[in-house]
């Protein structure tokens, strides 16, 4: 069932009405009334709110009275940010002397004509609300003021019974965990925790009930308890359930109390050697667990619990024994129980060319248990070649869903994500299925669209998106993670994505057939090219209709004057834009109406190799706060890039020699900087100082770049530091450093991270980039400085965790003292390899670091739709 978020929604708009930073705009603009009146229409709804989203999947009228007041809400959305952006702009100007050139770049807007506009759109968007929120009488909608609802989830009850035969492809998994269940414990804990973690559908019950009715087990254990816990973790709900399953009884104990539950618990445990089994848990709470644990200790030595669960978080909260993660089947495995499923006994035989087809099914499914059972117990009994493809080409969910069998399932750890984590999960419909995200721009991406919400005024928006970025991982929400130095790569299950398409369903679009549908409440559109809609795409796409779009992805369009006038067409209608990526495009000018997108957050320019120019209307975003200009074709970046005052994060290149007359010493937002493929450039620009809370700089295939400017080490806010490929940068001739370095060596820097790599000139690593980050610098990473011969003198990396050093042949020693240092990766540096050896063996023998044999490489695989793979490929 799609999901409205209406609440969401309210709730955003009414924080925002209720922030002093909007009091005072309503003042200025004289609108302080209508204001007031929108508030109260908006309270006043939201109370029935939680019972409307609840009550709409069986009341067709109520869905259409959410939806109706869902856009309203997007338009006040739209109205309010008109002020912010207004109030920016004149911020610019008030705040900055920056001359008259740019007085005239905005005199646009007269304040007279302004307040008279925008009094009319509040009070035109106040009345939409009255006349929506007068319909809300007519579906007898009761209050509720909790912030959570779980749309009526039935609680999961599972059993131990288990056909052993049934379970396909789980003899290691099961060999494993019972081989650790039968050890003697080594410690003081009379009793251990094994979590077994995974997705839903997965099939962790069935593994638990595998080992459940295991002979050995049978044997080895006095005692066998299962319970399946799920979402209700009630201290004495499950101590009465305990308590019947050790006694194998149903007696009534509810009458009990916790004292007399307890006694009769412990009597059931008194000394016996047990193994009990905690079925799907939820809980997140520790008090609560350990509550529950202080009781199970009265068992015998060796006894043993092991609990299924989907997070990785309850995982590390319960577990004294490391988590085992189950995995997908494998592929032949995976097809066998399909197939088991898909056939009765003796047909399969007789449908050799359904088989074929089942094999691609089988791909599509992840390996899956529960989703391979649904899809073949779909197709069960259906012969014809036409059913079969219908399920490998469509969308699987469409079909299962009518079946009520998986999508309940699956989406149980959906129903149990706050408010906010639903919204951002839902926004991974905006992307194709195997896309590999990179976690900075993913949480850009969410600032966007304004999904992060900050507990305190104070807390950092990067942080929140790191925040919600833990809580869907340790939900295992996603896959194929990886780390390499400071970014994060992962993808998201095709099964959860098409999970984020049934929740959100009518908001997101990926085009990519000209005989699709793009439903009327459509807001985020990606499009990878035109190629099936020939050469005339505004005769298949009608954009007077797509007016309110968030999100216009296009990427890789063809050369050619049909697609330029298309884009310039869609710019021209989307005025509501937060998101517009144009990666690959093949303009050589971007249209000057960019300027006009007042809203836009994101935008994406990356691998356009024709640009040779930026419009200065550029200037005039003042809510931009992300920019990826990656074309290495660009010649001169505009002036006024400093007016992009929101930025928060920027990558650009140029053919400038100098980045001086841009402005860019004035983007105090500033928290992520890439500078990359500036063939020509030679000096950045003066005033890091100024950019407070710059967290990343990394620096790329500058080749002529020849210094840093000296203010850099005054970057106290600096966490990582990046150079790549700059061929003629010499780190220690670093402008004013030249008289200052021997008497002064002080610096701000508290790095996290240093990666210097292909820098021939890099003879010994400079005292600044290492002194005031002795005590925070957690990895290093030198790679090709042929030249580098020496470190610092006396330099004590009190915090290094990773030290990473290949191709520095002439490298003599390491750091004197690195006592943090976990490991350690050295290639090609054959001096240091002969003189670290011994010592290397003996901490290594201690397990004191991890030494590896192999070229360090950080990842290959990219996507082009994040440049940071693309940035950090020239290491390999």
């Amino acid at each position: 069932m799609a999901e409205s978020f209406v609440f969401n929604i309210v709730e955003d708009v009414l924080e925002k009405l209720a922030t002093q930073a909007y009091r005072e705009i309503s003042e200025a603009w004289g609108v302080q009334r209508e204001f007031q009146r929108l508030n109260d229409l908006l309270t006043t709804v939201k109370a029935v709110l939680l019972d409307a989203e609840g009550k709409q999947a069986h009341d067709n009228q109520l869905r259409v009275w959410l939806q109706k007041l869902k856009d309203a809400c997007y338009d006040a959305e739209d109205v309010l940010d008109e002020f912010d952006v207004e109030a920016l702009r004149r911020q610019l100007l008030k705040g900055r002397d920056i001359g008259s050139k740019v007085s005239y770049f905005f005199s646009g807007s007269n304040p007279i004509t302004f307040r008279f506009r925008m009094a009319h759109k509040i009070k035109k968007v106040r009345k939409r609300f009255g006349e929506i929120a007068a319909l809300k009488n007519n579906f007898h909608l009761t209050e509720r003021h909790d912030g959570t609802s779980h749309m009526g989830c039935l609680e999961r009850e599972t059993h131990s019974f288990v056909q052993a035969t049934d379970i396909i492809g789980r003899d290691e998994d099961k060999q494993k965990i019972i081989k650790i269940l039968m050890q003697i414990p080594t410690d003081n804990e009379n009793i251990s925790v094994l979590p077994i973690v995974g997705i839903g559908g997965l099939g962790k019950t069935a593994l638990a009930k595998l080992v459940f009715n295991d002979e050995c087990v049978d044997r080895y254990f006095e005692l066998k308890i299962w319970v399946c816990v799920s979402d209700d973790f009630d201290l004495k709900r499950l101590m009465i359930k305990l308590i019947k399953a050790a006694k194998g009884f149903n007696g009534d104990c509810t009458n009990m109390d916790l004292d007399e539950l307890q006694k009769a618990l412990r009597d059931c445990l008194n000394g016996k050697k047990y193994l009990l089994i905690l079925d799907d848990i939820w809980n997140m709470d520790y008090i609560k667990w350990n509550e529950l644990k202080q009781l199970l200790v009265g068992g015998g030595r060796g006894s043993k619990i092991v609990v299924t669960t989907r997070s990785n978080q309850i995982a590390e909260m319960m577990g004294t024994i490391p988590t085992h993660n189950l995995q997908g089947l494998p592929e032949k495995e995976s097809l066998s129980l399909f197939l088991q499923f898909a056939f009765k006994k003796g047909e399969m035989n007789q449908y050799a060319y359904l088989v074929k087809i089942g094999e691609e099914i089988v791909k599509k499914c992840k390996g899956v248990p529960l989703v391979l059972k649904t899809l073949g117990s779909l197709l069960l009994s259906k012969t014809l070649e036409h059913d079969w493809k219908l399920v490998r080409d469509g969308e699987m969910w469409a079909l299962v869903q009518k079946e009520n069998n998986i999508f309940p399932i699956l989406k149980l750890s959906y129903d149990e994500f706050p408010p906010h984590l639903k919204q951002c999960f839902a926004y991974f419909s905006a992307f194709p299925k195997d896309y590999i995200f990179y976690d900075m721009m993913l949480i850009q991406f969410w600032m966007a669209h304004g999904l992060l919400q900050p507990s305190d005024e104070n807390e950092v928006m990067e942080d929140i998106g790191w925040r919600y970025l833990n809580d869907l991982s340790s939900r295992s929400f996603f896959q194929d993670f990886d780390k390499e130095i400071s970014f994060n790569y992962f993808k998201v299950h095709d099964l959860l994505v098409d999970l984020a398409i049934t929740v959100s369903k009518n908001e997101f679009c990926t085009l990519n057939s000209s005989r699709q549908k793009i439903s009327q409440g459509v807001r985020h559109l990606y499009i990878d090219s035109l190629d099936f809609l020939g050469k005339n795409p505004s005769k298949f796409l009608d954009i007077d209709k797509l007016c309110h779009l968030r999100t216009f992805c296009f990427r890789n369009m063809v050369e050619g004057s049909s697609c330029e006038s298309f884009i310039k067409k869609c710019l021209s209608r989307f005025k509501k834009l937060r998101v517009l990526d144009l990666q690959g495009s093949s303009f050589e000018v971007l249209p000057r109406n960019l300027g006009s997108l007042k809203h836009l957050r994101y935008l994406d320019l990356s691998h356009n190799s024709n640009i040779k120019k930026l419009p200065s209307s550029i200037g005039k975003l003042q809510r931009l706060e992300t920019l990826l200009i990656g074309c290495k074709g660009i010649e001169e970046l505009p002036k006024n890039m400093g007016c992009l005052v929101s930025l928060r994060m920027l990558t650009i290149s140029t053919k400038q020699r100098v980045l001086s007359e841009n402005g860019f010493e004035h983007l105090k937002s500033l928290r992520c900087l890439a500078i990359c493929f500036g063939e020509n450039l030679e000096y950045l620009f003066d005033g890091f100082q100024n950019l407070r809370f710059l967290h990343t700089l990394l620096i790329i295939s500058c080749k002529s770049l020849i210094s840093v400017p000296h203010d850099l080490k005054s970057s106290t806010s600096l966490k990582h530091l990046i150079i790549l490929d700059c061929e003629k940068l010499d780190l220690n001739m670093t402008v004013g450093f030249q008289r200052r370095e021997k008497e002064n060596v002080e610096s701000g820097l508290r790095l996290q991270t240093l990666v210097i790599a292909k820098s021939p000139k890099l003879k010994a690593l400079p005292e600044w980039l290492l002194v005031g980050s002795a005590n925070t610098l957690q990895f290093l990473m030198l790679r090709r400085c042929y030249n580098l011969t020496t470190w610092p003198g006396r330099q004590n990396l009190t915090s290094l965790e990773r030290l990473v050093i290949t191709h520095c042949p002439n490298l003599t020693a390491l750091p004197e003292q690195m006592p943090c240092l976990k490991r350690l990766e050295i290639q090609r540096c054959p001096i240091l390899s002969e003189r670290c050896k011994p010592e290397m063996e003996e901490d290594r023998a201690k397990n004191k670091l991890t030494r590896t044999d192999y070229t360090f490489h950080l990842s290959p695989k990219t996507e082009k739709g994040w440049i940071g793979p693309k940035l950090l490929m020239c290491l390999l």
